[in-house]
């Protein structure tokens, strides 16, 4: 029996005894798991905040300072480049929230205030219809109206109550906010790192392949990941532009109609729509509600313009931009969302598809060949 046979025989018996003991001791199994999965959490946070800031680092340091070739200058492109990078993220995270939040609150409080005289107009609107099944409806739209601002004193010293319980178990809250203000504190320097060091990082991955990994193994282990690369870049630049057309559509239609709200619910589209597909219902569902507080025809509009945009983007450019931009056929980008989404929930919506674009173009490729043979 040869060496080679041996070895994996070996390795044979070592899994299925990891696997058996795994099977055993299930509890102790994935109490160790969720544990390891604890320490090493805030460095994948890390690493996927430093995978997407990498890719407007990498436009800023090749493009506005690729000029840079003089070696004194070039030592500086990697920070000023992060540096910006940053920046511009911190900078457009402020512009959603004053854009949205200041608006929402105002008009939160102008709901609070007005939601009386909405019951009332309600009320007389669908006792008006004289149908006999709606009577009773009218009369509870106008009982709501009459002791709404009971009913709001009550929702008030229900939430305070249910405050003061919680606050009941002041150290449980103070040490989750700490641990998850500390993870965050480690993910980020982690990420900092990872982008300043990130050819020192490769150099040193690539010796530990050299040192364990045959070479034509450690070929396709390396052309699998470039695929990955390509596609979770492709994938995140064209969800990117996706979410900012979309938002873009809703302003401009939004506007030309004259409806309230066209720029604070469009930039809310725009960032909700960031989820694949089903993400921009979220932002459709609070500005239908804005608006039918201002104009319930309005809002009976909105959501028939919603549905026609939401259709045109989900049939016609959310495939035609993310599906071109990972090379996969829109009937598997709905497919791969609907999986992911299913098993993971909006974080496999977001990975499953330029996963699924990796394995369907070295499916492809394969089948190629042994067509070709």
């Amino acid at each position: 029996m040869s060496r080679e046979l041996m070895k994996q025989i070996r390795i044979l018996m070592v899994t299925a005894a990891i696997l058996v003991l795994a099977v055993i001791y299930s509890d102790v199994f994935f109490k160790g798991v969720a544990t390891c999965f604890s320490i090493v959490k805030p460095f994948l946070i890390g690493g996927a905040i430093a995978f997407v800031l990498n890719i407007p680092m990498t436009q800023i340091e090749n493009r506005l300072l690729g000029s840079w070739q003089d070696s004194k200058a070039d030592k500086f492109k990697r920070p000023i480049s992060l540096v910006l990078t940053i920046l511009l993220m911190v900078a457009l995270v402020g512009l959603v929230v004053e854009l949205v939040v200041p608006n929402l609150a105002d008009t939160f409080a102008m709901i609070m205030k007005d939601v009386p005289a909405f019951l009332d107009r309600a009320s007389h609107t669908v006792a008006g219809l004289n149908l006999p099944g709606l009577t009773k409806q009218a009369d509870v739209l106008e009982t709501i109206s009459k002791n709404w601002d009971s009913m709001v004193e009550k929702i008030a010293g229900f939430m305070q109550s249910g405050l003061t319980s919680i606050l009941g178990s002041t150290v449980q809250i103070v040490s989750s906010i700490i641990s998850t203000v500390v993870n965050f504190v480690i993910a980020f320097i982690f990420a900092i790192y990872v982008l300043a060091q990130k050819e020192t990082l490769a150099a040193h991955f690539n010796k530990l392949m050299k040192a364990y990994i045959k070479p034509a193994e450690r070929k396709q282990i390396y052309r699998v990941l470039n695929l990955l690369n390509k596609n979770f870049n492709s994938f995140i630049t064209g969800q990117c532009m996706d979410a900012l057309v979309l938002g873009g559509l809703f302003v401009i239609t939004l506007t030309v109609l004259r409806m309230p709200y066209a720029l604070m619910i469009g930039v809310l589209i725009a960032v909700t729509a960031l989820i694949p597909v089903v993400g921009a219902f979220i932002g459709a569902v609070v500005g239908a509600f804005l608006i039918l507080m201002v104009n319930p025809m309005q809002s009976l509009i909105f959501l028939i313009v919603f549905v026609v945009l939401q259709q045109l983007e989900g049939n016609l450019i959310y495939p035609k931009i993310v599906g071109n931009s990972v090379g996969l056929p829109a009937i598997w980008v709905l497919v791969a969302i609907t999986v992911g989404g299913s098993l993971c929930g909006v974080a496999g919506m977001l990975v499953f598809i330029p996963i699924a674009s990796t394995v369907y173009a070295l499916l492809r490729e394969d089948v190629n060949k042994r067509l070709s043979i």
